[in-house]
């Protein structure tokens, strides 16, 4: 899949909800809801595959492995995908960008975080040398121009707004299609950077790892130039919930039953069962049907 679809939400004049999927059935669900893109987050893909935290564990061949199983049930729906710092020097970028390519992602976000990186809304994160991070996103824009591009900046914590902006602007100029402010999240400041950056779409991050920040309208939010907002693990903590109160329930009570759960029957249809044996039924030896 190309970025095209991604680039048109980007270029929109409305604010589109990227929640985050980690697997195939949670990829057919935020289908299923009618989203227009999805995203993989680098946390989630810690959590679900190493069960360790987002503190540079991953790296961007696993994301990319994940991916592949997750491209089938999203149809022409586009993935956006975590690639944290690139994993290297503009080289290194390029080459995480073709993996995300080759393995069906329509674009990803991309920081100015050390190697290895800490969650985006822990203490004690530095950034790189801003000719550095410049440096991946030219690369990468020349090289993998199949992607969409979305620079992240950690600055804001450590740096001040100031900077900020700066950073986006340099990394805009070097071909990102959007920027990513980490931390910024009031109406002042992004009308702020707005209006330094004219023309330059704005992705925000709504993370519950964030803690309690502002909940603006999404008038509000295209008013200053946010396209996107991401959700990256707001699916996988209701999944985790879910899934502790069913193992409490079973310790405690022998049954799952006072646990809300989706119907066998709507899990199956989710996964595609009735297809499936439709098909097998096709080729049963002896019973080859035409």
């Amino acid at each position: 899949m190309t970025a095209t679809a991604l680039r048109a939400l980007l270029a929109s004049d409305q604010v589109t909800h990227v929640p985050g999927v980690y697997d195939p059935v949670t990829a057919a669900l935020a289908v299923r809801a009618g989203h227009r893109a999805v995203h993989l987050s680098g946390a989630a893909v810690s959590a679900i595959a190493l069960g360790r935290p987002d503190l540079g564990y991953v790296h961007g061949t696993q994301i990319a492995d994940r991916a592949t199983t997750l491209i089938p049930a999203l149809g022409e729906v586009p993935l956006l995908a975590d690639a944290d710092t690139g994993y290297g020097n503009p080289l290194h970028a390029v080459w995480t960008g073709l993996a995300y390519a080759r393995a069906g992602i329509s674009g990803l976000h991309l920081e100015d975080q050390v190697n290895p990186k800490r969650c985006g809304h822990l203490a004690g994160k530095e950034v790189v040398e801003i000719g550095l991070a410049a440096a991946k996103i030219s690369a990468l824009a020349e090289q993998v121009p199949q992607l969409a591009l979305i620079a992240r900046t950690d600055a804001y914590a450590g740096h001040g707004l100031a900077e900020t902006i700066v950073r986006c602007g340099a990394y805009a100029e070097a071909g990102a299609d959007a920027v990513f402010p980490e931390g910024v999240d009031s109406l002042d400041e992004l009308a702020e950077m707005h209006r330094a950056l004219p023309g330059v779409p704005i992705v925000i991050n709504r993370s519950e790892a964030g803690g309690n920040r502002p909940q603006h309208s999404d008038a509000d939010l295209a008013a200053v130039g946010v396209r996107l907002v991401l959700h990256p693990v707001s699916a996988l903590l209701a999944a985790m919930r879910a899934a502790s109160q069913a193992y409490r329930a079973i310790a405690e009570g022998g049954s799952a039953e006072p646990v809300d759960r989706m119907p066998w029957a709507a899990f199956t249809a989710l996964v595609g069962q009735e297809e499936a044996l439709d098909l097998d039924a096709r080729y049963v030896p002896g019973r080859l049907q035409t």
